[in-house]
């Protein structure tokens, strides 16, 4: 049986950056997918880290985390969540694993005595990275997105390597992303992008297809100049509009006829797509049944939303499986602190979740928001930092261990309800050294845990160096808290307290939240939410206590 031809398509950026190559590469996907064909994204950032672990939310958003521990750029998220599949570590490449990866291979002599140069090794290396994907995946197609934008030092030998595999093969399409800008309305300016096209060119690409951002929709004539100016047909030209949910534009480019242009590039058949339940479910989104399920996210990172990129997402897929609409509230915890009574800040909100994080700063607010929720009966759902905050909250005002607290935090706490875990203890390298990746747990029946799941077992992400503290655990369970899952090794996976729904988990459950599967206690804390929020004291503005 001879071997699958995999066939390539590179999507690249011009003009600027944060267009959006992430969803379009998505997008793309899923028509592909939608039409039978096995795909697999992948994603070169030229960054010279080997991963994305050490990097700051705040300059590079997310961490996302995949099953097998890798720690990649958060356009991976997007990728999962479109294609509803788990992706393996190697379709992530940097510029730092490329050149560690050369650096090693020098260094046991493997290029016999040359002297290594971009071209051919480093070119090499790549084109070598990429088919292997291709043949461990049995793909179809590999979609790669590249970093950056075209006319970048960090990713030029990457072009390069791109345009050395499509002389090699000719299999392959090419994508430019590029921005059309308006100095006033009506106005659309065609120049940068044709100067950004010349620049492709001048590397010696010719794009495919132009999808284009803009403030306000394509005119036709944009469409013509740049079809004229930049060598590819009208029909390839295609706009990527402003939109109310990123699940909307598979539906767009589809109407537009971007597959019949892959198509024809690419020798492909004339396969109808498969969106009907994509469909649905953006409707679900767009248009909702009931009115807005308003939730409050309590972290250290709400200046910049795609630290919580994941969080939102799974929001987004919960509530559009209980086919209400959503409004997110960021509230930052450090503000909290500055309150005698943050229920003139929670009281709106019919949920309140608590997200990951690492750092002192908006621990104590966090506290605060945990306890206002439990006290009031308010639906509380806790990520990773989030479970360990409720066991602390929990330490102090249920079991009154004062000043309770976890070793992260307070190094001579009296009561280290949260501590390292132990094979941390050992370890002086920050890259890729937490507890990474998918784990299984035991779910405890006649929790909301298991009846979200329906299964004793299930398996999350996670991304953390703290634990609940075993010493503890009885104490705890003793007044009242439930261990609702465990690690095999004894390690508390999730907690509930009784009386409402508060539920929290160690691992990092919005990793695994997909449009069309939404993450279980997601859509279990969109019911919590729904009902708290149609209970007669709540409509009227009051609050429980204890």
């Amino acid at each position: 049986m001879p071997e699958k031809k995999t066939k390539f398509i590179v999507i690249t950026g011009s003009i600027m950056s944060g267009l959006g190559k992430g969803i379009v590469t998505s997008s793309i996907a899923k028509l592909l997918q939608a039409r039978g064909f096995n795909v697999v994204p992948i994603k070169f950032d030229g960054y010279l880290n080997v991963d994305c672990g050490t990097m700051n939310p705040f300059r590079h958003g997310e961490v996302f985390v995949l099953d097998d521990g890798t720690e990649v750029d958060m356009d991976f998220g997007t990728y999962e969540r479109f294609l509803n599949k788990s992706l393996p570590g190697e379709c992530s490449i940097t510029g730092g694993k490329l050149f560690q990866k050369i650096i090693e291979k020098e260094r046991k002599g493997e290029y016999l005595g040359r002297d290594v140069q971009f071209v051919p090794h480093l070119t090499g290396e790549i084109k070598a990275w990429v088919q292997k994907v291709g043949r461990d995946n049995d793909a179809d197609f590999v979609l790669i997105e590249v970093g950056g934008t075209v006319g970048d030092l960090e990713n030029g030998y990457f072009i390069e390597a791109l345009r050395q595999l499509h002389f090699e093969h000719n299999n392959m399409a090419f994508v430019q992303l590029t921005y059309i800008p308006s100095l006033s309305v009506g106005e659309q300016k065609t120049k940068p992008t044709q100067q950004a096209t010349r620049l492709l060119q001048s590397l010696g690409i010719q794009p495919d297809i132009i999808i284009t951002r803009e403030q306000e929709k394509l005119t036709e004539e944009s469409k013509k100049k740049i079809s004229l100016y930049c060598n590819v047909a009208e029909e390839a030209v295609f706009d990527d509009p402003l939109l109310q949910t990123v699940y909307e534009l598979p539906l767009i480019l589809e109407k537009q006829g971007l597959y019949a242009q892959l198509a024809k590039k690419l020798d492909l058949p004339n396969k109808e797509a498969d969106l009907k339940e994509w469909h649905k479910n953006v409707t679900h989104i767009l248009q909702p049944k009931d009115r807005p399920l308003k939730i409050a996210i309590v972290g250290k990172y709400t200046a910049v939303k795609d630290a919580y990129i994941s969080v939102k997402e799974a929001l987004v897929h919960g509530a559009a499986a209980v086919n209400s609409g959503l409004e997110i509230g960021w509230i930052e915890a450090s503000d909290l602190e500055k309150l005698g009574d943050v229920a003139e800040v929670l009281a709106p909100y019919d949920g309140i979740l608590v997200p990951g994080g690492f750092g002192e700063r908006g621990i104590e607010g966090k506290i605060m928001a945990i306890r206002y929720a439990r006290e009031n009966k308010v639906p509380y759902l806790g990520l990773c930092l989030g479970l360990q905050l409720m066991v602390v909250e929990y330490a102090r005002y249920k079991c009154n261990l004062a000043n309770a607290n976890s070793t992260e935090f307070d190094k001579k706490t009296p009561h280290p309800v949260i501590d390292m875990l132990p094979e941390q203890h050992q370890i002086s390298k920050m890259g890729g050294t937490m507890r990474l990746g998918a784990y299984d747990c035991k779910v405890n029946a006649g929790t909301v845990a298991h009846a979200a799941y329906k299964s004793d077992t299930v398996s999350e992400r996670h991304r953390h160096r703290y634990e609940v503290n075993p010493n503890y655990v009885k104490e705890l369970e003793d007044h009242g808290l439930v261990v609702s899952a465990t690690h095999p090794k004894g390690v508390v996976e999730m907690t509930e307290w009784k009386g409402s729904f508060g539920v929290a988990t160690q691992a990092h459950i919005e990793l695994k939240s997909r449009l069309e599967t939404p993450g279980p206690l997601f859509v279990e804390f969109m019911k919590a939410a729904k009902d708290f929020r149609g209970k007669p004291s709540k409509s009227a503005g009051e609050t429980h206590g204890e």
